[in-house]
Formats: structure tokens, C-alpha cells, sequence
């Protein structure tokens, strides 16, 4: 018979995707967009407004940002970002299933020096965790409910984060 103690595996804790996006109009965006190959090493998608802001010269199906999401191996990518940000983090960066912060620039990431062309810019960094039967929930066919327990608390993220990548939160 099996132990008791054994944790379950349907519990356990881990990151789907980590993705990156910056934000900018015009000749902004394309730098933005250059600086997310040079990071990751992948073609961004360029984001579309939908709205109109009129403050902000904004209007719908205007290209106003850059996304790149990594799902393979993220850890060791994680690690990166982490470096540029001192290894610490705010606790109310955290919400159910993700944290998210800012990186003021890039040049602070490790491995990744100053490109005249692009200028100092910023990024974001989204962090999405999962547990093991997230996919039901997610999928076109035979779709199925999943429980609240399935979601990731913010005191899971916090415990996950500092034992596996010491990460202090402030």
C-alpha cells in the first residue's frame, strides 16, 4: 500500500510561460520590437489597439506594443531577469496565478549589452504559474470544470519563489 505522506501530484506547482511585452508607437515600437529579439531570440507579435484614446494619440488597430512568450525551459531565463532586478520583488507584484514586474532597463539584464540603435529602454515581465490538469479547463473539446483549488494563492507563489529561486519579498 502507499505511503500517506506522499504529495499529491495533481498539487503540484509550475510556471506555464513567462512572457515579455513592451510597450511604444511608431518608430518606438520597432526598437522595442528589436530589443525583444536580441533578448529572447524570437519574433515579438505586435499588439493592436482596440480603443480610442485620444490623450495618448491612440486609436483603434494602431500598433501600440510587442509581446513574446517563452514556455520551454523558463528557469533558466527566469534566473536572468531576476539578476537585473536584485533578486527581489514587492509582494503586491503578485496576484492569483502570476506576478509581474518591471525591468527599467535592459542593459541590467546579464549577457545583454548596450545597442546604440535601440537606447535605453524598459520591459515587462509576466510570470503565469499552473497546476497539472489546467488543460481541462483550457481546451475546445470536452472541455471540463475545474476547481477553485486549482487556482495558485499568492503565499504558494511566494513559498515556490523563494525556494526555488530566493527570490525576497518586500
Amino acid at each position: 500500500m502507499a505511503e500517506k505522506n506522499q504529495e499529491n501530484p495533481m498539487r503540484k506547482i509550475k510556471i506555464e510561460k513567462i512572457v515579455l511585452n513592451i510597450g511604444g508607437v511608431g518608430a518606438e515600437l520597432e526598437k522595442g520590437v528589436n530589443l525583444l529579439k536580441i533578448i529572447t531570440g524570437r519574433n515579438p507579435a505586435k499588439m493592436k489597439s482596440r480603443k480610442r484614446i485620444p490623450d495618448f494619440g491612440v486609436r483603434p488597430g494602431l500598433e501600440v506594443g510587442a509581446v513574446v512568450t517563452i514556455r520551454k525551459n523558463p528557469e533558466e531565463f527566469l534566473k536572468k531577469m531576476f539578476v537585473a532586478v536584485n533578486n527581489r520583488l514587492r509582494k503586491k507584484q503578485i496576484s492569483e496565478n502570476n506576478f509581474s514586474f518591471g525591468i527599467k532597463e535592459y542593459i541590467e539584464i546579464p549577457g545583454i549589452e548596450y545597442q546604440r540603435d535601440i537606447g535605453i529602454m524598459g520591459l515587462d515581465v509576466t510570470v503565469v504559474f499552473k497546476r497539472t490538469g489546467k488543460r481541462v479547463w483550457i481546451k475546445k473539446m470536452k472541455k471540463g470544470k475545474v476547481s477553485k483549488k486549482q487556482t495558485v494563492s499568492k503565499e504558494e507563489i511566494i513559498k515556490f519563489m523563494e525556494e526555488k529561486f530566493q527570490i525576497e519579498f518586500v
